[in-house]
């Protein structure tokens, strides 16, 4: 008689669904589990934002460009499936703050914008002298008082003074969000800045005392490796990848899932084309709202409704190496609120990423949009570039038009973890334990939007439904 196999299914296409789904299915292959799972993803493709544009011999991201090479699980998953020969180290060099029409290197020894080398700190232009006595007070301040979650500007604002977060914490911190960092959460971003402080009190002592010597890497050529990690082809080849272990047959493209439905025992999954799928155990890896518009009659879900995404555009310009006139001997800078620019950052992806380019020509790829200023995402490509050209020649001279450009915006893209956002997903995944169990969350929302954090959401959320279904014992057993 045959076994009745378990219906596994992975809402959502992205890295954490991707993931969940390499994990579960090597597990019941490796075990000879009776289960089987299946990926249903709203778009014709995999991957979410990890798309990559190869035109002309340059590599393009349209969404995140690399991951920090010391979370390690990214390069795990590369690994198995036989993409570790792939990865690349950014190049290193100078990185700018633009603050009032003006570029300022980087203060050397800043983690996140905290200094823990006082010579660079001191030397900078960066900030007034008022404000650099004001973030001396660090070293006198007593610790925060233990309270609940606080915003990222409150902390740090206390500890280090205005200036120094206007004009280095703030561009750093809130280009990695795109949001407000007065209304990001402390305790679901860097809640590591409040576990130093608590242990040695002074922020600036205990990142000099927690922070290790960086790694004295080299490549080939004897340079400097960078701390960032991406693949030479693309990070949407790693998506490639990761799809191309999995069985055709679990993957279903192009079908959304309109309402989820729990029977006594099972979920019934409702598609946009009026089929009907069937379920023992879901990992949802999806945005918050599409979860919360998935799972409507359930009221805990509510405080998804609240939770804000920021729109924003990635502008990826090519162009001749002659074009450029005046460069800058860096590989890109973030913009300070305090500076009349639209965008947020730039990067000379041709001195980052120097596999990106080919010999001879230029890649800059600029951000706009964040929180309160998302209307720039809403323009046509043409008053986009024409914008964000007017800003780079501020402090470039760019003489050409480019060879052509690549647009890319995302929509409600960016989830905003706002004060609080720790126990809300908390308080919420403690109703789903009870109303829908078997159900888990994982991805961009939730715990970490950087991609290893998704990818560690997916791995999590696998081991859970195997728990659930039971089917960890099976493999002990087997």
């Amino acid at each position: 008689m045959t076994e009745e196999k378990q219906k596994i299914a992975i809402i959502g296409g992205g890295i954490a669904g991707l993931t969940a789904a390499f994990y579960l299915q090597k597990t019941i292959l490796e075990h000879n589990l009776p289960a089987k799972i299946k990926i249903i993803e709203a778009s014709h493709r995999l991957g979410g934002k990890m798309q990559t544009v190869i035109r002309d011999g340059f590599i393009i991201e349209r969404g995140p460009d690399s991951f920090l090479a010391r979370k390690s699980s990214i390069s795990k998953l590369a690994k198995e499936v036989g993409m570790e020969d792939e990865l690349v180290h950014n190049s290193t060099g100078k990185s700018y703050v633009l603050v009032n029409e003006k570029l300022y290197p980087m203060p050397g020894g800043s983690i996140m914008g905290i200094p823990t080398e006082l010579a660079p700190f001191v030397t900078t232009g960066l900030f007034s002298l008022q404000g650099k006595i004001r973030a001396a007070a660090d070293f006198i301040l007593p610790r925060s008082q233990k309270e609940q979650d606080k915003s990222l500007g409150e902390f740090f604002r206390r500890r280090m003074g205005d200036e120094v977060v206007e004009n280095l914490i703030e561009p750093l911190l809130s280009g990695i969000y795109a949001g407000d960092i007065d209304q990001l959460s402390l305790m679901s971003t860097f809640p590591q800045f409040y576990q130093v402080e608590q242990k040695y009190r002074s922020l600036i002592i205990g990142m000099k005392k927690t922070t290790p010597a960086p790694a004295k890497q080299s490549d080939t050529t004897g340079r400097k490796q960078g701390a960032f990690l991406t693949f030479k082809s693309g990070l949407q080849s790693f998506a490639d990848a990761i799809a191309d272990k999995l069985d055709p047959e679990c993957i279903l493209t192009g079908h959304k899932v309109t309402k989820i439905n729990k029977t006594d025992n099972y979920y019934e999954i409702y598609l946009n084309n009026g089929e009907t799928l069937y379920a023992d155990s879901i990992i949802a890896a999806i945005p918050h709202k599409v979860t919360q518009s998935m799972f409507s009659q359930y009221e805990f879900f509510d405080n998804f409704k609240l939770m804000p995404s920021t729109s924003v555009a990635t502008v990826a310009l090519a162009f001749p190496k002659e074009a450029i006139k005046s460069d800058i001997d860096g590989t890109g800078f973030v913009v300070s609120r305090n500076s009349d620019y639209t965008i947020t950052a730039c990067t000379w992806t041709h001195k980052k990423w120097e596999h990106s380019t080919p010999e001879g020509k230029v890649l800059l790829r600029c951000y706009v949009g964040r929180a309160g200023e998302e209307t720039i995402v809403d323009l046509s490509d043409d008053q986009i570039v024409k914008i964000v050209l007017d800003d780079l020649n501020k402090t470039m001279d760019i003489t050409m038009e480019p060879e052509f450009f690549v647009v890319s915006r995302w929509k409600n893209a960016m989830p905003q973890y706002t004060v609080g956002h720790k126990q809300r997903i908390g308080e919420i995944k403690e109703h789903m334990l009870t109303e829908l169990p078997g159900v888990f969350l994982a991805g961009a929302s939730y715990e970490g939007i950087g991609l290893p954090d998704c990818i560690d959401q997916g791995e999590a959320a696998a081991v859970k439904v195997l728990e659930y279904l039971n089917l960890n014992k099976e493999a002990v057993k087997r």
